[in-house]
């Protein structure tokens, strides 16, 4: 399989491969939710394509299976490098403002039982897909704000709804999200420790 990745991650592949890392390249359906097979980096090509920016590599897969055919459209995955200690979080709950990267995350006053969104800066160490992993900002377990940001301002009062949209109450809304300690694959689910592929 030949495929091709932005020449900003040549150095990061090019160090693996010289280091005599042999690195996994994994195989989705056009959805990108199935894997459909598994293989390893071969080789990266010599050049960089000036028009598009990006530099070709070639991966050999077995297909035991059969599983892959000729011509077949997939989504290639290639696991550079594994990051440990992240907090993950879905993409949606990014912001970006003049003092820089932000969350709103939910905070519940312990005296009046009510819940505000409060914004945590945050440091983004790595995006894969609809997840980011924050180096520093928030820990595992904390309530993000995915939905309705635009309403929110630092102490809004909120009434969070797994579901988002607006609940009607005229005090904000918001679809909080957990932020995990792994990675994650679709709905974000229980914190948990663990590293952030790459």
């Amino acid at each position: 399989m030949i495929f091709s990745l932005p020449q900003d991650q040549l150095p990061q592949v090019n160090a693996k491969l010289h280091g005599g890392v042999q690195l996994t390249v994994d195989a989705y359906d056009r959805d990108d939710t199935a894997k459909l097979a598994s293989g390893k980096l071969q080789t990266i090509d010599n050049q960089i394509d000036l028009t598009t920016g990006t530099y070709k590599l070639k991966s050999m897969f077995t297909n035991a299976d059969n599983s892959l055919f000729p011509n077949q459209f997939v989504n290639v995955h290639l696991l550079v490098d594994t990051l440990h200690n992240l907090t993950i979080i879905p993409t949606a709950a990014i912001q970006r403002g003049p003092q820089g990267t932000y969350v709103y995350a939910a905070s519940k006053d312990p005296a009046s039982k009510e819940t505000s969104a409060k914004i945590y800066p945050v440091t983004i160490a790595q995006t894969t897909g609809n997840s980011v992993g924050l180096s520093a900002g928030l820990n595992p377990g904390d309530l993000v704000v995915i939905d309705g940001q635009d309403k929110l301002q630092d102490g809004t009062k909120i009434n969070p709804s797994q579901s988002g949209g607006s609940n009607g109450t005229g005090r904000g809304s918001s679809a909080p999200a957990p932020a995990q300690g792994a990675p994650q694959t679709g709905s974000p689910s229980k914190s948990h420790a663990g590293g952030a592929p790459r």
